[in-house]
């Protein structure tokens, strides 16, 4: 799948974990529903926040983290 995005081999096993720890933890908090099911607006916050230069995996699921929330949010609001 992040292959076909255009990842290259060594990208997509950082990418994968931040989304895992990422998706977990909403999970968990129930911001996202609890299934096998990827999330395609948490993929796409993960794969944008790396290729704007974030490798990191843990800053890399926090920051993706926080803004799924704050559109959440927005969008609750709105």
């Amino acid at each position: 799948m992040l292959v076909e995005r255009g990842l290259g081999a060594m990208n997509v096993e950082l990418v994968s974990e931040a989304y895992a720890i990422a998706a977990n933890y909403l999970r968990r908090s129930g911001a996202i529903p609890d299934t096998l099911i990827t999330d395609e607006y948490l993929l796409e916050i993960v794969v944008k926040l790396f290729q704007n230069g974030e490798f990191n995996k843990i800053r890399l699921a926090n920051k993706a983290i926080v803004r799924f929330e704050a559109q959440s949010e927005a969008k609750a609001v709105a």
